[in-house]
């Protein structure tokens, strides 16, 4: 008998059943990963703008620390010195109690523009400076004087005690250029007042000599001398005038003695 053999199914239908499911399979597999990937992409996303915020918070707060700092650090930068002062922190007086008593002070312009000064006292009413101010040009100096009343020592107190009671405060103001001095610049002008330095009173013994006693004994000499030559009117360096404007140089001067001369060698000799 002859044996038919039956046709399979065609492969198509037997390959697509099996294909089918990998197919779906490896689809499901692609488009798995390309969600997950989006997932994890839109993560990373917000994770990027919540870092960029707090790095924008950070620097904003790293801005604002770093002005605060530089704010500090510049209030504790010193203020630059305009004026050069001799002593530089003291101010020697005698000490004779019941009487008025002198110190002085070298003040001078070293920075290259006008500087005005102006002296204050924790004493106002027994001490006064000469002069109490005054604009000094670059490189300009002067010797003020200071006055001070000495009072008598109060019971169970040492005569040098009081040295720490009174103290001096020497302030400068940078001006444009050489003008009048009066105090209401510094009134006018309170944020560009810089305090040079605060002096503090050291009494001396005068009878024991010391060179600050004999520093101080010379700035006062000094100081006496630029009153007086501020006193003395200016010399004449031109031609001196006499009567109704006649003008008479050295050597028309001369010339009138030397006549006059001849004049009297003639007479005694006829």
């Amino acid at each position: 008998m002859a044996i038919t053999e039956e046709n399979p199914p065609s492969d198509g239908k037997v390959w697509g059943l099996f294909k089918l499911p990998f197919r779906n399979s490896a689809n499901s597999s692609n488009t798995t990963p390309s969600s997950s990937q989006n997932h994890q992409r839109h993560q990373n996303q917000q994770v990027l703008s919540q870092s960029n915020g707090s790095i924008d918070g950070v620097n904003s707060q790293s801005s604002s620390s770093s002005s605060s700092v530089s704010s500090v650090a510049r209030s504790l930068i010193p203020t630059r010195r305009r004026l050069r002062l001799d002593p530089s922190n003291k101010l020697y007086f005698p000490y004779e109690p019941g009487k008025q008593v002198r110190s002085a002070i070298g003040i001078k312009n070293t920075s290259k523009s006008h500087v005005a000064f102006k002296f204050q006292t924790t004493a106002p009413k027994s001490c006064f400076m000469r002069p109490p101010g005054a604009i000094l040009a670059p490189g300009e100096s002067l010797i003020a004087t200071v006055f001070k009343f000495v009072e008598n020592p109060e019971n169970n107190e040492k005569p040098m005690d009081q040295k720490s009671r009174v103290k001096f405060k020497i302030m400068s103001l940078k001006v444009k250029g050489p003008m009048d001095y009066v105090p209401e610049l510094f009134d006018e002008q309170k944020d560009q007042v810089a305090v040079e330095q605060i002096l503090r009173v050291v009494f001396l013994d005068v009878e024991r000599p010391t060179p600050a006693l004999e520093k101080l004994k010379r700035q006062l000499a000094e100081a006496e001398a630029a009153v007086e030559s501020r006193k003395k009117p200016p010399e004449e360096t031109g031609p001196k005038i006499i009567g109704e404007g006649l003008v008479i140089d050295e050597w028309k001067e001369r010339r009138e003695r030397y006549l006059a001369r001849q004049q009297v060698e003639g007479v005694d000799s006829v």
